[in-house]
């Protein structure tokens, strides 16, 4: 089995997957908080499928990128689990994710994903008509990077003037990592977090001396 998560966005997404079916599913009601709710979240995945940690033969963890606690709280807990339970985890690049499955659904290329990165930025990457991805991700104001070609995740309803044509999904499914993972549909990454830049909270050098 294979339990995937997905903390780059203000919700967490859960999936646990077998033979390449969804056995469950499940999406946080609350947004942020992502340290309070994954466990718990695991723990309703394994419980709706019947199943146990013990059977999860491997880890899928979305790897942003995103904000700086919410990736942490995820690769943490993918890394703990491959740890303790000696398995191998795998990340992905959580725009791949919501690219793969915007293709699966019909959309064309070119195409763009953008999901919320705050302070007015957006985290984007621009793909083919498959859900390869073309160039990226990084980040930008989204006036830097407007475009009229479909753009699928958050930052298209954020930011309508600079996206004016946004295409669901909004956010990540864990379902669809799972599947990305298990048929190697992406870049498979090291359990690492794609922050683009700086986290908000740095340690504090001392102050040099006047000399």
């Amino acid at each position: 089995m294979l339990l995937a998560f997905d903390t780059a966005t203000p919700q967490v997404t859960v999936a646990l997957l077998e033979e390449g079916q969804v056995l469950a599913e499940t999406v946080s009601d609350r947004t942020m908080k992502h340290g309070e709710q994954l466990a718990p979240l695991i723990e309703e995945v394994l419980r709706d499928a019947g199943a146990s940690r013990l059977d999860v033969t491997a880890v899928a963890v979305g790897a942003g990128p995103g904000p700086f606690t919410g990736l942490r709280v995820g690769l943490v807990t993918a890394r703990t689990l491959g740890h303790v339970l000696e398995i191998p985890v795998y990340a992905v690049c959580t725009l791949d994710v919501l690219a793969l499955e915007a293709a699966a659904e019909g959309l064309t290329g070119p195409f763009v994903v953008a999901t919320d990165a705050r302070r007015k930025e957006v985290y984007l990457a621009s793909y083919d008509t498959d859900g390869r991805r073309l160039e990226g991700p990084a980040v930008a104001r989204p006036a830097e990077v407007a475009t009229t070609v479909p753009v699928v995740g958050e930052g298209a309803r954020l930011y309508p003037d600079a996206f004016p044509n946004a295409v669901e999904p909004m956010r990540p499914s864990a379902g669809w990592l799972a599947r990305a993972v298990a048929e190697e549909q992406v870049e498979l990454l090291d359990p690492e977090p794609l922050y683009l830049r700086r986290p908000d909270a740095v340690e504090q050098h001392p102050a040099k001396p006047v000399s």
